[in-house]
């Protein structure tokens, strides 16, 4: 049989995972995706590790995953992602230097940071990358939830590199696209050339979620401005999503702020100097299917706004998967395509 790699992720509603085989071409082995109840995760952090153990062990048994190394998949907003140029060097060396080069860039001390940095342009002896840096504590507590339902991490990598890997099966050679992922509460931005991430944007917004408060409130308190209410009301569950589909009414406000976001997000790569122009947007995550949000996109974008699911860049035989998980699971299977080309 052959080898296989497995790719996970947790949202703050659910845990997916995807088998792969190795190889040039890889092929799903499977594919699930499990609900977590309301408060057990938010934003790629674990609240109650026992029950996000539980919906994983649930997550292997229904799969029939059997491989349990995986890598894991992060991409919070508590992950700081910023382009950085600093003098080129061994990467060894690089490493050694990184924690004292960019100390007054980070929220936390550098101490309780994981950091990486992935170059993509050298001119002269200044090498710019991406700067990647992560609150370790967060990373380790993924981590040992994960062993609590006998998984062992092999690798922790960043979701958004993985749509870079994504973008480099799907897109022309030589064209630079955009990547864009729509999360259960966060979504993805990714300008790409050949693999190569240029730019990565972390975006705190869901239209699925956002348009299900929307409905809820305007039941329970029509007098009151909805926008306002909107960030004392705790979301909606994992469950309420299928629901959201047959109210395309109130999806229309959330997802008009979406689109504008990532609108904005494109536009300020664009008037980077020296960036090049993005000729196509590919989209993925399940907040794709959200009313209104593919028509949205499309009226939007001066470019070609284009769906990308799980079987358009892996052979997934007979695997029929629903269209949520043939979505979200972009990026999931992203994160097992490689290194991020550098």
């Amino acid at each position: 049989m052959a080898k296989s790699t497995v790719g996970v992720e947790i949202t703050e509603e659910s845990v997916r995972a995807v088998e792969l085989t190795t190889g040039r071409s890889p092929s799903v082995v499977t594919a699930g995706e499990v609900p977590l109840p309301r408060d057990a995760a938010k934003d790629s952090e674990v609240l109650d590790p026992d029950a996000v153990a539980v919906a994983l062990r649930q997550l292997w048994s229904g799969a029939g995953i059997r491989n349990r190394k995986v890598t894991l998949g992060v991409g919070s907003r508590r992950i700081l992602v910023r382009e950085y140029t600093t003098q080129a060097m061994r990467p060894d060396l690089l490493r050694e230097a990184l924690p004292f080069q960019v100390q007054d860039l980070l929220p936390v001390p550098v101490s309780q940071a994981v950091l990486d940095f992935y170059p993509f342009a050298q001119q002269g002896d200044q090498v710019t990358g991406l700067l990647v840096a992560a609150v370790s504590e967060s990373i380790e507590q993924l981590i040992a939830t994960l062993a609590k339902a006998k998984l062992e991490v092999d690798n922790v990598d960043l979701v958004p590199f993985g749509l870079a890997r994504v973008a480099k099966r799907v897109a022309k050679p030589g064209e630079t696209v955009a990547m864009i992922h729509i999360g259960d509460h966060t979504s993805h931005v990714v300008a790409v050339t050949d693999g190569i991430p240029h730019f990565v944007r972390i975006i705190p917004v869901d239209v699925a979620t956002t348009a299900a408060r929307r409905e809820e409130l305007a039941f329970a308190a029509p007098e009151f401005e909805l926008d306002a209410l909107l960030e004392t009301v705790p979301p909606q569950p994992f469950s309420t999503r299928a629901s959201m589909r047959t109210t395309a009414a109130a999806s229309a406000p959330a997802a008009g702020d979406l689109v504008a976001r990532l609108r904005s997000t494109i536009a300020f790569f664009g008037s980077r100097p020296g960036a090049p122009a993005i000729s196509t947007a590919w989209v993925s995550g399940a907040g794709y299917a959200a009313p209104g949000v593919a028509d949205t996109l499309s009226r939007s974008f001066d470019v070609p706004v284009l769906p990308v699911r799980l079987d358009q860049f892996a052979d997934t035989g007979k695997h029929g998967l629903p269209e949520e998980l043939s979505l979200n699971a972009v990026a999931t299977a992203g994160i097992l395509l490689g290194e991020v080309s550098r």
